[in-house]
Formats: structure tokens, sequence, C-alpha cells
């Protein structure tokens, strides 16, 4: 018994003595300074787009000629829409000003060309990340601000439930996208026989559609919510659930200035991360100031100057979430619900979120 009681005081001083040097540990390590943000590498050669950009003091953006949600003039003639956000959070990060665009609206067929020659500086336009694009073109993806689907719209009238039941139907595609090649393959690896009707523009496929011209129109689900959200009785409308293919839409820039796609991928990333940190256009400026937490700290400039690797100021992100706010914002103002489209996140919400999405927020560190 004597052996047992000696052993369990043992057991016992241990422990305290462990105890004794967690407890200093834990002091020591709340009064230790903050882990230093890690060098910042500046002498990778200078972007010339970026240099461009600062040196005319504006942003050429190219966007869409004029789709409801994504890029279109409001009645004052001021740009709005999803991409329009994202070109002037762009010009936020990099000037300061919000409003130092000039919106260049492109149609599918010219879109790449006017990148490739250097009339804009980015593209945002709706554009599908896809091989023949990156690899084969030689353009330069950013990053996916949008997955989205291709989908077919049709009449409540016709009683349709898939479009596996548009045999024979004419169905209007737009020249220049992925829409038709997309049709094509749904049709024909199912053995459907369909007739396609192929427009110049987006507004030309859904004007023939209104028209009656043809009997379906195809194309990203966004687009199609657009489309009917201008027709005239947009409630004898119906977006078919088929969805025949995938639509990771973003930004994209010319080939060999690997900078200036940083700055592109990293503005979109920033928003991103701010929807996911909580850090919104209401509360950025206090955030920026009495934020704890560390990964707040280095998304809004307030600790390390991650902004130098980009060309950029300390607050480059902080300028951009001033002005148009965080992901979440823009996609509801835009696109979700507080517009006329009224679209659900879906894919498109946050990868923690319930239900969770595909949008990720890449690190600060």
């Amino acid at each position: 018994m004597r052996i047992m009681a000696i052993g369990a005081m043992t057991v016992l001083l241990l422990a305290a003595a462990a105890c004794g040097r967690d407890d200093t540990r834990r002091a020591a390590e709340d009064d230790a300074p903050p882990v230093p943000a890690p060098a910042v590498t500046t002498d990778r050669p200078e972007s010339p787009t970026l240099v461009a950009v600062k040196r005319r003091g504006r942003l050429n953006c190219g966007v869409h000629q004029g789709l409801v949600g994504f890029a279109h003039t409001d009645n004052r003639g001021q740009w709005r829409g999803f991409d329009a956000d994202f070109c002037r959070a762009m010009a936020a990060a990099i000037l300061g000003d919000a409003e130092a665009v000039r919106f260049v609206p492109l149609s599918a067929s010219d879109r790449f060309a006017a990148l490739d020659e250097g009339r804009i500086d980015v593209l945002w336009r709706n554009s599908s990340w896809t091989m023949s694009r990156d690899a084969g073109e030689g353009f330069v993806f950013a990053g996916v601000n949008y997955y989205d689907g291709q989908g077919f719209l049709v009449r409540r009238s016709l009683s349709l439930n898939s479009a596996t039941e548009l045999n024979g139907a004419r169905v209007c595609v737009q020249a220049g996208s992925t829409a038709q090649a997309n049709a094509d393959d749904f049709f024909r690896s199912r053995g459907i026989p369909y007739r396609p009707v192929v427009l110049p523009t987006e507004e030309a496929a859904r004007d023939a559609y209104g028209r009656e011209d043809c009997d379906a129109l195809s194309a990203d689900i966004s687009a199609l919510a657009a489309s009917r959200a201008v027709l005239a009785d947009s409630q004898a409308h119906t977006i078919l659930s088929d969805v025949v293919s995938k639509e990771p839409l973003g930004p994209v820039v010319r080939a060999g200035d690997d900078r200036w796609a940083d700055v592109v991928r990293w503005t979109l990333n920033a928003v991103i991360l701010a929807e996911e940190l909580g850090v919104t256009q209401g509360n950025v400026e206090a955030q920026a100031k009495d934020a704890r937490d560390p990964r707040i700290r280095r998304l809004l400039g307030a600790e390390g100057d991650f902004g130098a690797m980009l060309g950029l100021s300390k607050t480059w992100a902080k300028d951009a979430v001033s002005v148009v706010g965080n992901y979440g914002e823009i996609f509801d103002r835009n696109l979700g619900s507080q517009s006329p489209l009224d679209l659900a996140r879906g894919l498109n919400a946050q990868w923690n979120g319930r239900p969770p999405g595909l949008i990720y927020g890449l690190p600060i560190r």
C-alpha cells in the first residue's frame, strides 16, 4: 500500500510540474511578438501592361455589349453588372479610383482579337475557359468568377420536360461562342436530329427566339436567365433542367505578361476571400483598423505589404472591396436575390457554405 501511495504522489507531482510548464509556455506565447510577414520579392520584371495602365491612368476593360446581370448600361448610360463590377474592382486596386475604367463592349467573335491587338488590357466578358483558348490560342485565364453550364430556354406552351424531347427542333445559338459546338455534341451523342439556327450575336439569337424563328434558345444558363428577363412575357418561358456542358467563366489576359495575370488573379481572389472572412463593403474600414485575425489584416494591408508583390499599394485589396464589396455582395446585387435574375448561388457558393459551392479563396500569406 505504501508503494502504491508513493507512486500516486509521484504522478501527481509530475502532472503539476507539466501543468506549470504549459502555463509558462502559454504565457510566453501570449507575450510573443506576432510572426513577421514573409519577405516581399519585388525584383521580378515589371508588368508592361500594368505600367501602361498606370501611365494612362485608366483601365481598358472588355465587356459584353449588353447582357443583363453581367454587363449593360442603365438608363443613365452607366455600366452595370457582375463583370463591370470586377472591372471597377481592378481600377480601384490599381489606380485607387473605381471610375478610372473605359468599358469596351465586344461581341463574342471579336473579343479575343481585341485582347490580342491590345485594344483592351483585360477581358471580363463571360468567357469560358477551354483548352483551345488557353493552350491552343495562347491566352491566359486568370481564374474563374462564375461557374456556369449551357442549357435550353423554351416556351412553356410546348410542355417539354427535357431537351431530349427537342427532336427535329430549331435551336438558336450564337456564332463565335461554345454554344453551337456544345449543342451539336449534345444532340449528336444522343442521335437526336435538330436544326441549328446560328445568329451573329446573343441579342440576335434572343430576338429570333422571341419571333419564334426557333423552338429553343441554347446558351449559358445565366445568359438564358438574362434573356428571359427581357422577353415580353418572361413567365411564358422556362429553362429546362438539362445542363449540357461545363462553362467556367473568367477573366482573360494576353500571354507573356505573368505579373499582369497575377494582378487580375489576386484582385478576383481578394473579393472572394473577403466574403469568406466576413469583410464587407460596409465594415471594411473598421476591419482594416480593428481586426485581430491575421488573415484579415494581411488582406487589408494592416500587416505585411503583399501589394508590393503585384506592383500595387498596401491597401489594394481594401480599395477594391471598399467600392464593390465582397464576392457575395457583387453576386447578390447583379445576379442573385437583389437582381431581376434572382439566380441561386449554386456552384458559386463559397466552399464552406451551406450547401457548399466551388468558390474558394486562395490564402494571402
